[in-house]
């Protein structure tokens, strides 16, 4: 293999694909990143073994071929080379090395063999469709905060991507949940998506996928079948095994009958909820909500460190209430809200609290109180 690529580009791709690569592992080969280089392209592919990601750089092939490489080391060397340099990257397949040049630099890296790298097994994806990445980078950006960390409860540590029923017709949602929040988020069905198996997509598929979604331009094409998930653009794709396991009934928890309501400006109460808790103890974070007549008393009691309160003028017209909260909890809800207010729907201080975006009911969370 002989190529010549642009260090922007390489390093795109580079950083795009050993991303993926546990930096702790028992397989040598799962280390390195598979280069292969054919036509007018080069390709860069890493996997742990249930997350797959396949880059590709526009490249000049005098040879083609292939090989693997450690990713991070090959990362590193990339990203320390002057801006705009030429890389040449040479591999005679006997010598078990990887020439890098450019410039004056040169590096010569181990190899290991192309065929011991184990790559995805194609599937046949029993949906398949496209969404705009904003849609996409909405739906997982306000569900991800929600998933669960606990490896016990296996089936809550990624996102429940599926096809609903909801009062404006069918709807592509997400949701997550960690049994104290949970986040419950539509968009509109695409074409081609009706069919699509309810899937849950792992934690680290959906922070990878994150990088794919920046181009608000870009139209990603998605595949799904009962094991699997696609993600791609032309230039990246990503695969990741789904988890096997049953997610819960959510909608058991999303309370329909709560009639108290408060609608307060998000970014106000997110600045309140974080000034207050600044003396709460970090293992409770206790915020104490009391409502009154168009007014919210936010208040922490922390016997060791202090107390503090702040009051805020909202909109309120039911009876006193007097709820508390985990701190973190409020305020990654608060900072998933993009309209100027809002707004939160209470039962009884024992009951959990809905919250939505003003009158848009395509993006809800539920939380659950705290005993102050």
């Amino acid at each position: 293999m002989k190529i010549s690529i642009e260090r922007g580009a390489l390093l795109r791709a580079v950083a795009r694909a050993q991303s993926v690569v546990e930096r702790r592992n028992t397989i040598p080969i799962l280390a390195n990143v598979l280069i292969e280089a054919e036509g007018d392209e080069a390709q860069f592919r890493a996997t742990d073994l249930d997350i797959e990601v396949v880059d590709k750089a526009p490249a000049k092939v005098e040879r083609a071929g292939a090989t693997t490489v450690n990713a991070v080391v090959f990362h590193e060397i990339v990203r320390k080379l002057p801006d705009g340099a030429l890389v040449n990257l040479t591999d005679d397949g006997a010598s078990g090395r990887l020439t890098v040049e450019a410039g004056r630099s040169n590096f010569a890296l181990a190899t290991l063999p192309r065929q011991d790298f184990p790559v995805m097994a194609n599937t046949e994806y029993s949906a398949n469709f496209n969404a705009p990445a904003p849609v996409l980078r909405r739906l997982f950006d306000k569900s991800k905060f929600a998933i669960s960390t606990e490896e016990t409860r296996y089936y809550l540590n990624g996102v429940y991507m599926h096809v609903a029923e909801a009062q404006s017709g069918r709807v592509l949602r997400c949701v997550a949940t960690d049994g104290h929040r949970l986040a419950r988020i539509d968009a509109g069905l695409p074409d081609g998506a009706e069919t699509m198996p309810g899937v849950i997509v792992p934690r680290k598929a959906v922070n990878e996928l994150r990088k794919l979604l920046e181009d608000d331009d870009m139209e990603i094409a998605v595949s799904v079948s009962e094991t699997k998930v696609r993600f791609a653009t032309p230039e990246i794709t990503l695969t990741s095994k789904v988890i096997d396991g049953t997610f819960p009934d959510y909608t058991r928890v999303i309370p329909t009958n709560n009639q108290k309501r408060l609608e307060v400006d998000a970014s106000d109460f997110a600045k309140a909820v974080d000034r207050v808790a600044t003396v709460s103890s970090e293992r409770s974070r206790a915020v104490k909500m009391q409502l009154d007549e168009d007014r919210l008393i936010l208040s922490v009691n922390a016997p060791d460190a202090g107390n503090a309160e702040e009051e805020l003028v909202v909109a309120y017209s039911d009876e006193k209430l007097e709820i508390g909260f985990n701190a973190k909890y409020l305020l990654e809800i608060a900072s998933q809200v993009d309209r100027e207010n809002a707004v939160f729907l209470f039962n009884s201080s024992g009951d959990p609290t809905l919250m939505r975006e003003g009158s848009d009911d395509s993006a809800v969370y539920v939380v659950m109180p705290m005993r102050v």
